[in-house]
């Protein structure tokens, strides 16, 4: 799964000069860096990538294409005039990066703050009017291959349905007029602000975003922060002071602390409290923050283990004029626990016997590299996690494990593999196909698993790479039964090269390439390229497979199939599956919780297919009465409480508030896991009878 910036392309344009008294945004330049990045990058990507492809004019043109559609995928940004002028330079993108050239790209970028500016003017223009909710008029929600706006009048129209939208959103939550008018008048006003921020590196990482998408779908390229982000992501820790930040009406906002963090520790921070300042070291000087990007207060926070930062605190309760404090902490090495495995265990019951079944949560498959590398004997990774978890599982006589891969989109390699040895000991995992042709077998090398009982994988749409690989495993062993929806379809294999290292460069500046290098198959010789895994029991979701997973991609690989490898499948779950299938089938008849959520996905089929919402407010109350009757009758059945749509935003509500709809979204039923636990309690319930019969017939032929 790649990593990307998000940029506003869903605002409106109109001509530059109808705003003229508005200052426009700062005109962002390359830098010399980055146009040795990128010609780099290109002579790399043209030779060593799984399948090289020519940077020429066939290239040329989808990297416009793509960076186009990443700063206005929903077609309300620019005009068609604009587009025109664009595509003049279309075939000229390779050239210019063979010349160590990036205007183009950054021209387009500067005309896209440009409309940004206008747009969020001429919405906050809106608000001063009074929008005629009888009327029957529609807004267009899915506009990706609508046609741009032919003209400046067609575009205003646009712009005033999605101010009415938004604006009836907020009504039918119970808003006043005045209430919506300075809601949306500080939610247009922060994007305005934010058009001001962007520099010159986001503007490359967005266009290297393009280019290395239109390699392949999983090619990335990672500018520093972007590196930076990626190694967090499978150290999972980091050494700083312990706090999840968040930017809220230009301060930067404790929302988190993390248990253990320096700043938990210390007790002189408090989610709410605001920072207005950061300095470095003890008597460094202090840097005023308010108004900064996240991203960059973020930075200024991090820093070597041990090393002092101070922070200047406006608290939580103060006003703007309130009294600030000045705090010292010392950074320390943090651990990202929420990302790392956890278990929890529910009992369940199956034919005439309780089941405990142990579930294992397992968010994204981390491995600390550096660690490993440097030797050290207690470096972090998801399958020694896993098998410390299982310890603990069999301590508490569980009759099943359940490894929960819901989105979790990948990771290292070896953590797949390790992991799938905890569940068959040693053998063949996954097959490995370079760029050559030549074909490696990967295996896991335990002497014996650590877990030999019962077990099921529940996977989604949004397990992708390293979890479709554990998880093909697992059902082509016949290891364990594999339930939920078919996977995201990401059959390859990427590895990270240091550009500078390439080129033997002291200085960190050109950036990291994730490239594609290999594509991976199942032991039994197929790939999960675009196919996926097929669960062997299908759960329903939410998500629509024509805009996320490999099929959404049109440069995807195709599906491919090589000879199996030299491994010895069970025929346990297969044996199993009918009698598993038919109880599911029986049980989720007659579960009102379950029916519901088929009803929900049904209807978020039917508005995804509509893409339009009604602007009348009458309709829309009918609507809204509608979901708030079934809300009702799921809390008096015990199925959590109505959350409903407010129309607000993140960050627009108080910070107590969304926090409260977070954690309300977290304890909410999960009907999808308690439905694959029951299912598992069966497994565990059947392998017992299958096990007794087979100990009786032993026992029959021995007294023979």
């Amino acid at each position: 799964m790649r990593i990307a910036y998000v940029f506003f392309g869903a605002f409106l344009a109109i001509a530059q000069s109808a705003y003229a008294e508005v200052a426009s945004p700062p005109v962002l330049a390359p830098l010399k860096r980055q146009a040795q990045a990128a010609e780099l990058s290109a002579q790399f990507l043209s030779r060593y990538s799984y399948k090289p492809v020519p940077l020429d004019d066939a290239l040329s043109a989808r990297i416009m294409d793509q960076f186009i559609k990443s700063l206005d995928p929903d077609r309300m940004l620019f005009l068609q005039t604009d587009i025109d002028k664009f595509m003049s330079d279309r075939s000229e993108i390779d050239d210019a990066i063979e010349r160590k050239d990036l205007k183009i790209p950054f021209a387009i970028f500067n005309a896209y703050e440009q409309r940004v500016v206008d747009r969020m003017n001429y919405a906050r223009s809106l608000l001063k009017q009074d929008f005629d909710f009888s009327a029957q008029e529609n807004y267009s929600v899915l506009r990706d291959k609508a046609p741009w706006p032919q003209s400046k009048a067609e575009s205003n129209e646009l712009w005033r349905k999605r101010v009415k939208s938004d604006w009836l959103r907020l009504k039918l939550g119970g808003k006043n007029d005045a209430a919506i008018r300075e809601t949306l008048d500080k939610r247009y006003e922060n994007t305005l602000e934010r058009a001001y921020k962007f520099k010159s590196d986001d503007v490359f990482q967005s266009f290297m975003d393009a280019y290395s998408t239109s390699i392949d779908p999983h090619t990335d390229y990672f500018g520093a922060a972007a590196s930076a982000d990626f190694n967090v992501s499978m150290k999972l820790s980091l050494f700083g002071i312990g706090a999840v930040l968040q930017e809220r009406d230009d301060y930067t906002t404790i929302r988190e602390l993390v248990p253990g963090g320096p700043a938990q520790l210390s007790g002189k921070l408090a989610v709410g409290d605001r920072i207005t300042g950061v300095g470095q070291g003890k008597d460094g000087a202090i840097k005023e923050v308010v108004g900064t990007r996240l991203d960059e207060v973020v930075q200024m926070i991090r820093g070597k283990k041990d090393s002092v930062v101070r922070l200047d605190i406006l608290p939580a309760d103060a006003g703007a004029d309130g009294t600030h404090r000045v705090i010292s902490l010392v950074r320390d090495k943090i651990s990202l626990d929420k990302q790392a495995a956890r278990k929890t265990v529910l009992s369940v019951k199956a034919g005439d016997a309780t089941r405990k079944i142990g579930i294992i949560t397992l968010p994204v498959f981390y491995e600390d590299f550096e660690a490993k590398r440097k030797g050290d004997q207690d470096y972090k990774s998801a399958s020694r996690d896993v098998a410390k978890l299982l310890d603990e599982l069999k301590e508490e006589k569980v009759d099943s494990v359940l490894i929960d891969l819901r989105n979790n989109g990948g990771g290292s390699l070896d953590e797949a593999i390790d992991l799938t040895g905890l569940f068959i000991g040693n053998g063949p995992v996954v097959q490995q196909r370079g760029s050559d042709g030549k074909i490696e077998v990967k295996s896991a090398e335990l002497a014996a698993p650590v877990w030999t009982g019962p077990m099921g994988v529940l996977i989604n749409r949004g397990s992708a790479s390293a979890s479709e690989i554990f998880a093909a495993a697992i059902q082509d062993y016949g290891r364990g039964v594999i339930v939920g929806e078919p996977s995201f379809g990401k059959g390859t294999v990427q590895t990270v090269v240091d550009l500078d290292q390439i080129v033997r460069n002291s200085k960190l500046e050109f950036g990291e390439l994730k490239v594609t290098i290999a594509q991976f198959f199942r032991v039994d010789g197929g790939t999960t390229q675009l196919h996926g895994v097929t669960p062997d029991i299908s759960l329903p979701g939410l998500s629509d497979p024509t805009s996320f997973g490999e099929t959404s991609y049109d440069n995807a690989l195709p599906w491919a199939q090589i000879k199996p490898a030299n491994y010895t499948p069970a025929d346990t779950i297969t044996t199993l599956l009918p009698t598993l299938q038919s109880r599911h089938d029986a049980r989720v008849e007659s579960n009102p919780d379950f029916q519901r959520l088929l009803k929900d996905i049904a209807d978020l089929k039917a508005q995804r297919e509509k893409g339009v919402v009604s602007l009348n407010e009458s309709e829309r109350r009918k609507e809204a009465a509608a979901r708030e009757k079934r809300f009702k009758d799921r809390a008096e059945a015990g199925d959590g409480e109505d959350l409903g749509d407010d129309g607000l935003e993140a960050g627009e509500r108080s910070l107590s508030a969304d926090i409260a709809i977070e954690n309300a979204r977290k304890n909410a039923k999960d009907v999808l896991l308690d439905e694959t636990v029951a299912i598992l309690a069966d497994e565990a319930d059947l392998q017992e009878g299958v096990l007794k019969a087979a100990t009786k017939e032993s026992g029959n032929t021995n007294g023979k």
